[in-house]
């Protein structure tokens, strides 16, 4: 990883309790409550749609949030394998970000840096409380938080991209169908071995 990952990985992090607490507002993709940036204008002949910038712009905040948990492991977990999967989530989610941030500002789009976590709540995103406890809990109490919060989380991830996709003229231009393509097929992957790690932790 960068010294610059590093730094904005560090920085995600610390945004969950240096960050004053936020109102959360109810999310869907329509925005009907919510609004990233200015509002989005597509260029007249654009192969991208409005649809494709808000899933950009919403993923961002998505994937931070994801990174905040998977920080917490370093100092919460000392389960071997969870801490290699909350690494690979970091180390992977963090230049999507910079991947999503960079497919925006070259469409002339509002790019939302890693804060904007705190203004949203989309499907799968935990609670600032849910956060808390789980930064609280230490061992398996916590592996076991994290593991049952990271699936809801994937989850809601992979729907956002079903719902992308459902979206009429949506995710055809081919940098935003690869993005969401790899998301769906490397979240549904970890879904996989967090069902794997959670079956394995030692009953309540």
């Amino acid at each position: 990883m960068t010294a610059r990952h590093t730094l904005a990985a560090f920085s995600v992090l610390t945004l969950l309790f240096a960050a004053p607490a936020t109102a959360q507002a109810q999310h869907s993709m329509d925005h009907s409550m919510h609004k990233m940036g200015p509002e989005i204008v597509i260029p007249k002949g654009a192969l991208y749609t409005k649809a494709d910038v808000e899933f950009m712009q919403m993923m961002i905040a998505h994937h931070a949030q994801a990174i905040v948990m998977a920080k917490m492991a370093e100092t919460n977990s000392t389960n071997a394998q969870l801490l290699k999967l909350s690494r690979k989530i970091d180390q992977s989610q963090i230049p999507e970000i910079q991947i999503m941030q960079d497919w925006l500002r070259r469409h002339d789009q509002f790019a939302p840096d890693t804060s904007s976590w705190h203004d949203v709540q989309m499907d799968g995103m935990l609670t600032e409380a849910e956060l808390k406890t789980m930064n609280e809990a230490k061992g398996v109490a916590f592996d076991r938080l994290f593991l049952n919060g990271m699936i809801k989380h994937h989850a809601g991830a992979i729907k956002m991209v079903d719902e992308l996709f459902k979206s009429p003229g949506a995710g055809q231009e081919v940098d935003a169908n690869v993005f969401a393509n790899d998301v769906v097929a490397a979240q549904t992957a970890e879904i996989g071995i967090m069902k794997r790690l959670l079956a394995q932790l030692p009953p309540k």
